[in-house]
């Protein structure tokens, strides 16, 4: 029995509490136990190789040497594996993820680091430097995304955090602790679009907050319609993103907070991704709407700075209206046998180099750096937005700056992903509608790299067009996770690919 086939064409005539309680059964059955572990080990055969390459290569190591190796042997290992990794993103061929890339810029960070290792802002009587370098990232951050025109009575301010899904988990954990203390809320629910970050999937899961999620209209911006019959008593606060990651759409911020504002709630606006392009493309001429504390109802910002901030990765902004929120996010300690204990973020100890290199990032950057590359980034996404439109049967999803989604209504989009992969294009395939879609960064901006984009994307749809379905790669899996109306058979699907990167 093919279990897979079964799944995909089956289980969607099937009652979601029918299937649940199938599944229950069926685990408890060694015969259909054995046939769906089977399954899952067909869909990831393969794939244990490509992430973990170095194995036939290189020694592993499941327990420490009985004596530590020769310094140099260690750096000759990483220096080889860096080498091979650097040659996957530097030519431009890869989805976000590496969002500079400069070899000055990097040597620049790496020297900073070297300077600053040993910093931890948990002990800022020793290092002082970096209350100031975090004092600064904040503030520089939040006079970006509007604190000078807030008008009389706010008093932006914030934190440095690990990533964005730090700053966004710290922001809902922050709301939910205020309402509970301020309002009496004990079931709490944030108000968000479907297109909203799994992040903020994630601060639901861990805080108890339970997620009432607003559809899309057809440019794929959440319908702000939705909004006033979905806040109700317990809600704490509403979100919106200012660009979503599917699909690069800026949600009707304006409109939406303005209601959140009107109902007494907070409203969040996850500029993770374009937080630090937004204001720099609207300086340039772009069409941006409103979507930072300029707008009165924005009460809290998530903004990245180890992405289009150019800084090492593992930093980001949470910002907050005033200080008053703010303090909802801290953790304090006052009678443990230990001392006094405090804590701004989730974590105690953190790596004071990196906010020591974001700061200097975004000293070295200064507005004229940011624009320039701004300018390159937006330049690019529209030739390669051009060039999508131009081949038939894909279509860009909604109207985005550089972020371009683009979906297939003829042919598997898949299959078109799976064509540039082996082309050396590694993109992010979507769900809901099935989609793929390329974040363009200063990789991108080189010479040459959009129009080989552009070239590659019209030959694999070419590929798909005029080839039966190919067996191996993504397509399958995408294809499958799209296909299955039960999430939890995907997320034990993807449960499975993360035990096997713990894999030694």
């Amino acid at each position: 029995m093919d279990l897979k086939k079964v799944m995909i064409e089956k289980l969607g005539r099937i009652d979601p509490r029918f299937f649940a309680a199938l599944m229950r059964v069926a685990r408890k059955v060694p015969l259909i136990e054995k046939k769906l572990d089977a399954e899952y080990q067909h869909l990831l055969s393969g794939m244990e190789d490509s992430v973990k390459p170095y194995r036939k290569d290189f020694e592993s190591h499941a327990q420490l040497p009985l004596a530590g190796l020769p310094r140099d042997e260690v750096l000759s290992q990483m220096q080889q594996m860096s080498e091979r990794e650097e040659d996957r993103w530097k030519d431009g061929h890869v989805s976000g993820a590496v969002y500079n890339g400069d070899a000055e810029h990097i040597d620049f960070l790496n020297r900073v680091y070297s300077l600053t290792s040993q910093c931890n802002p948990l002990h800022s009587d020793l290092w002082p430097s970096n209350s100031k370098y975090e004092a600064e990232i904040v503030s520089m951050t939040a006079n970006m995304l509007g604190a000078g025109e807030t008008g009389p009575g706010a008093e932006v301010c914030g934190t440095v955090t690990s990533g964005g899904t730090e700053s966004i988990l710290l922001a809902m954990k922050t709301y939910r602790d205020r309402a509970r203390k301020l309002r009496g809320i004990r079931r709490p629910n944030m108000v968000l679009p479907v297109s909203a970050h799994a992040a903020f999937d994630k601060a639901a899961q861990y805080f108890g907050i339970k997620q009432i999620k607003l559809p899309l209209g057809p440019d794929f911006r959440a319908d702000a319609g939705r909004l006033r019959r979905a806040i109700d008593r317990n809600t704490i606060v509403v979100v919106g993103s200012s660009p979503s990651f599917p699909h690069g759409a800026i949600d009707p911020i304006a409109e939406m907070s303005s209601l959140a504002q009107s109902r007494g709630v907070g409203f969040h606006t996850d500029a993770c991704l374009g937080g630090f392009v937004l204001p720099w493309a609207r300086k340039l001429g772009y069409r941006v709407p409103d979507f930072d504390f300029r707008l009165p109802g924005v009460t809290s910002m998530s903004a990245d700075t180890h992405k289009y901030g150019f800084a090492a990765k593992g930093t980001s902004v949470v910002l907050y209206r005033d200080p008053e929120l703010r303090r909802f996010q801290y953790f304090t300690a006052s009678d443990w046998p230990g001392g006094m204990y405090f804590s701004p973020t989730f974590a105690g100890s953190r790596p004071g180099a990196l906010s020591a290199a974001c700061w200097a990032a975004l000293l070295s950057m200064g507005e004229q750096g940011y624009l320039e590359a701004t300018g390159k980034i937006m330049q690019t996404a529209c030739a390669v937005r051009a060039g999508i439109e131009k081949i038939p049967g894909l279509r860009v999803l909604g109207d985005p700056l550089w972020v371009i989604a683009f979906a297939s209504d003829e042919f598997d989009i898949y299959r078109v992903m799976d064509f540039m992969s082996r082309r050396g294009w590694i993109l992010n395939g979507l769900h809901k509608p099935p989609a793929v879609h390329l974040c363009v960064t200063l990789r991108q901006a080189q010479p040459g790299v959009a129009e080989r984009f552009c070239e590659d994307l019209e030959a694999a749809v070419e590929q798909v067009r005029s080839q039966p379905a190919e067996k191996g790669g993504l397509a399958p899996i995408y294809g499958l996770a799209a296909s299955i109306p039960f999430r939890t058979e995907v997320s034990e699907l993807l449960g499975r690919y993360l035990d096997m990167l713990y894999k030694v």
